[in-house]
């Protein structure tokens, strides 16, 4: 079966096709015909080493996908060959709280990943998609859709009425824009590009701030609030953001914090968070349960994730520099054939 790997080392050039064994399942375990996976900004580090720099190689990428069962082992009654099924991302963490053990079966690393025609797969580690969706919607469930419900609902509890900030339009931030907006809350949504902006009114955001222009976005985000703050930011930027969202946090606020992409490390002003009684919650994508959880949502409100650009399977590797020039709106995608 065709593969896109990570061979000789690490970086974009390393990034090859290449061609596995084909699947077999035994006892307990089905093989997964996938038909797209989606892009998520670990898969890029994970790529050029800045993500485990100690992973062993070869390596096939990618954290989220979807595809159909093409055949189960002995023993499987939990799905069947036809059935439609998105892998999920950490392949023993099927509910409760996450340990370091369940936490080392995570797709794309160090497990091999999504980036490949066929998957062999424990049977207990896939969830059914929702119906309405195509297998490139579908992909991005695992990893941007859990992690924004987990931010949202298991631990930012945002009930209607509240206020949400996101950051920026990736994957992440929009699904909580989605989220947020079907659970009656409103929503401001940060972005350097107007056009982007626009999008995101269109899905449903109340409010929006341009970055660029309005560098001291967390007190104008208080302001829109008349001067009360947001109720949750679901904060992707890291250190480089961190003292904003902070900004625009009201007393007793929440930070859910799912990515650094602007800085892992900074100075911290810790004055602001027990003054204010801020809470931060670091949130890493979620169990199986969480995602059924999701899925239950999804079909009943008939949310659809949107996906911006849609590369082949061998053309990974540009898939991945344009997830790196950010010029993306919701999701990158593979189609595999």
């Amino acid at each position: 079966m065709r593969v896109v790997e990570i061979r000789g080392g690490f970086g974009l050039e390393q990034l090859g096709q290449g061609e596995r064994p084909e699947p077999v399942a035994g006892p307990g375990q089905l093989v997964l015909g996938l038909r797209a996976a989606a892009l998520n900004y670990r898969d890029l580090l994970m790529v050029r080493g800045q993500y485990d720099p100690r992973q062993a190689l070869p390596l096939i990428p990618g954290s989220d996908g979807a595809g159909e069962v093409l055949s189960v082992g002995q023993g499987v009654e939990r799905v069947r060959p036809g059935d439609r099924v998105c892998p999920i991302f950490a392949q023993r963490w099927i509910s409760g709280r996450p340990t370091r053990e369940r936490l080392r079966s995570t797709l794309g690393g160090p497990l091999d990943g999504t980036f490949a025609e066929r998957m062999l797969l424990d049977a207990e580690g896939v969830v059914r998609l929702p119906e309405h969706l195509t297998y490139e919607e579908a992909a991005t469930l695992p990893c941007a859709g859990v992690t924004a419900w987990n931010a949202l609902v298991t631990h930012g509890g945002v009930v209607a009425g509240q206020t949400v900030l996101v950051q920026g339009t990736g994957g992440v931030s929009i699904f909580a824009l989605q989220l947020a907006t079907t659970l009656g809350a409103r929503v401001i949504v940060t972005s350097k590009s107007d056009e982007k902006l626009e999008r995101a009114r269109a899905l449903g955001a109340w409010q929006t701030l341009n970055y660029r222009t309005t560098p001291e976005w967390g007190r104008a985000a208080r302001a829109l609030t008349a001067g009360e703050g947001v109720d949750l930011v679901v904060e992707v930027g890291g250190a480089g953001t961190f003292e904003q969202s902070v900004a625009a946090l009201r007393f007793g606020g929440r930070i859910a914090l799912v990515g650094s992409l602007a800085g892992g490390q900074a100075p911290l002003n810790l004055v602001p968070l027990f003054m204010r009684q801020i809470r931060v919650q670091g949130v890493f994508v979620g169990s199986r349960q969480d995602f059924e959880e999701l899925n239950r949502v999804v079909e009943a409100h008939r949310l659809r994730p949107p996906v911006g650009r849609v590369f082949p399977l061998h053309e990974a590797r540009a898939a991945l520099e344009q997830l790196a020039a950010g010029d993306h709106f919701g999701k990158v995608a593979l189609r595999i054939a």
